[in-house]
């Protein structure tokens, strides 16, 4: 078992104007002068966690993180209904990315993330593959439709009780019809109540499909309280109501876009959120990326997955 390094402090800190009114909040921890990492976080919305920064080896890396526009520290905050969710679209964090690097000063970063944030590193890869040095993912998803439809429709099958709970917090939505734009219009409504409620019941969703999982804590998305969790379901329903704004399937599509770049993709076998089949293809698609599969572990990791990513991070800290 692969113990995370000691907590640390960031050394280094700002809000980056990124435009459209929007300041984008980053830190630097570890070594000024070490291999530049960058941390994507999950959700869409979920900010980014002083414990991803213990994935490094702080003598070795320079590590990044910084929280997604509307989320965490960055402003405006989308739990505020006046925030103009117009400005939030994969589009914009891939150039928030690129204008954060650029402002750092950094050439190439090593990318670490996990779920939502998978997603994310894959699409700017692709799109910036000659500032990608390496990648470590864990809980791979590309948001493509199918698994949109799983995670929100089909994974209810498992779960009846709580499915049919999170389908009629939306009756406007029919019984077959689409229940995440409809929790996408519940949390634009005028009313704070409207999307408390919606965000509650969201929530309660989110951790019902993680409830069998046998690590992590049993309820990690309804923990979320206040604007951090209003923040967490506008974003991730403005998001996924919308498929990431990306062609379905264009990041298994475009994966020979990523030649070159060496990876490692982690994913629990028994994470009934975001199905292996998916890291599985993406693994098939990528030469240059190996699949390690964590028999006992879910979405929310455990021991193995943490084994796998900080021995991923520490191998590549030593390459070029």
């Amino acid at each position: 078992m692969r113990e995370l390094y000691a907590p640390i402090e960031p050394y280094d800190s700002g809000l980056l104007d990124v435009g459209d009114g929007n300041l984008v909040y980053w830190e630097a921890c570890g070594n000024p002068d070490g291999k530049p990492a960058v941390v994507v976080h999950g959700g869409p919305g979920s900010g980014c966690s002083p414990g991803s920064r213990r994935c490094f080896d702080p003598a070795r890396y320079r590590i990044v993180v910084f929280d997604q526009r509307g989320c965490g520290r960055s402003t405006p905050h989308a739990s505020d209904p006046a925030t103009d969710m117009r400005h939030n679209t994969t589009a914009h964090l891939l150039a928030d990315m690129e204008r954060l690097r650029e402002h750092l000063g950094i050439d190439r970063w090593v990318m670490y993330g996990g779920s939502w944030g998978s997603t994310l590193i894959l699409a700017y890869a692709e799109q910036h593959p000659e500032r990608v040095s390496a990648v470590v993912l864990a809980g791979v998803t590309t948001t493509r439709r199918v698994e949109i439809d799983w995670l929100y429709r089909g994974v209810g099958r498992f779960f009846p009780a709580q499915w049919a709970r999170f389908r009629d917090a939306v009756p406007e939505a029919g019984r077959d019809g689409d229940l995440v734009a409809a929790y996408a219009r519940r949390m634009e409504d005028p009313d704070h109540a409207v999307r408390a409620h919606a965000a509650a019941e969201w929530c309660a969703w989110e951790d019902a499909v993680l409830s069998l999982e046998p690590s992590g804590r049993p309820t990690p998305y309804t923990d979320r309280v206040g604007a951090a969790r209003l923040a967490f379901v506008r974003i991730c329903t403005h998001y996924f109501s919308r498929a990431a704004w990306l062609e379905d399937g264009e990041l298994l599509g475009n994966a020979h876009r990523l030649a070159g770049i060496p990876a490692v993709l982690v994913h629990g076998r028994l994470d009934l959120s975001s199905p292996l089949d998916t890291a599985w293809e993406l693994a098939r698609a990528w030469p240059d990326a190996r699949l390690e599969i964590v028999d006992d572990a879910g979405h929310k990791g455990g021991t193995g997955t943490r084994t796998h990513v900080v021995e991923a991070l520490d191998r590549f800290a030593r390459t070029r």
